[in-house]
């Protein structure tokens, strides 16, 4: 058997040729011009629900009656609190303490301080899903006997609508810039490549700090609701586009 051998060369050659094809063409495609811009959405809503924590705190000079006190007390809140319409899952036991009191130092003495009493503090979280009626508990609350309100907040019940309306507005603030840095630099901006949302701010329930120690002490002026002012969401989006 002969072989050709200049045949064989040439088909080397060919062969040779035709595998660095494709990859001279890749190398000739340049990868494409982009523009990625980032864009921040703030949404706005007044709130509709509130939550405090109310309670009472009694002293007497056993821990038996303290504790008698205070669990009478307390009913009497927990009836106020139903008959206002709070559901019991808007009732939460927050803290319960017992604590011996001691006689009042006095210098030149010696020895351990002597018991002279005990305090019981008993205290709930409550939330009042209707905001509106959020005065009214608190003054009947007070009424009841309860001398402890403390950490008024006032937030939105439901803020999935209140963060689509954020993404919405971080979407148009991407494209607005991306119009604006496109005419700038004399381009046109070609299909979105990609979407990423780079996280979202949930609302900061607002309170208001107020203690109410004193059976009978005046709530916040407050008349059939309670100012809550607003609060706000935010959600950030980053964007590229393709540029022609």
């Amino acid at each position: 058997m002969s072989f050709d051998i200049r045949r064989l060369a040439l088909c080397a050659v060919l062969i040779a040729g035709g595998a660095g094809a494709p990859s001279a063409a890749l190398a000739d495609q340049a990868p494409p011009r982009t523009i990625t811009m980032s864009g921040q959405g703030i949404a706005k809503a007044a709130p509709d629900q509130a939550q405090f924590s109310t309670g009472v705190v009694t002293q007497d000079r056993t821990a038996a009656l303290a504790l008698a006190a205070n669990s009478r007390a307390m009913n009497a809140v927990f009836a106020t609190l139903k008959r206002l319409g709070i559901l019991d899952k808007d009732i939460q036991t927050s803290n319960f303490s017992l604590s011996p009191q001691y006689q009042v130092y006095k210098p030149g003495t010696s020895g351990p301080q002597r018991i002279v009493g005990y305090e019981v503090s008993n205290t709930v979280n409550v939330t009042v899903e209707d905001f509106d009626k959020t005065g009214a508990v608190l003054d009947a609350l007070v009424s009841s006997g309860s001398n402890q309100i403390d950490n008024i907040g006032f937030s939105i019940r439901d803020t999935k609508a209140l963060l689509a309306q954020a993404r919405v507005a971080a979407v148009k603030d991407a494209i607005d810039r991306a119009e604006t840095y496109a005419k700038a630099a004399g381009v046109t901006l070609g299909p979105i490549l990609s979407i990423q949302e780079g996280g979202s701010e949930p609302p900061r329930p607002l309170y208001r700090a107020m203690a109410m120690m004193a059976p009978g002490a005046p709530p916040p002026a407050t008349g059939g609701g309670a100012p809550g002012g607003e609060e706000s969401v935010s959600a950030n989006v980053t964007i590229t586009w393709e540029i022609q």
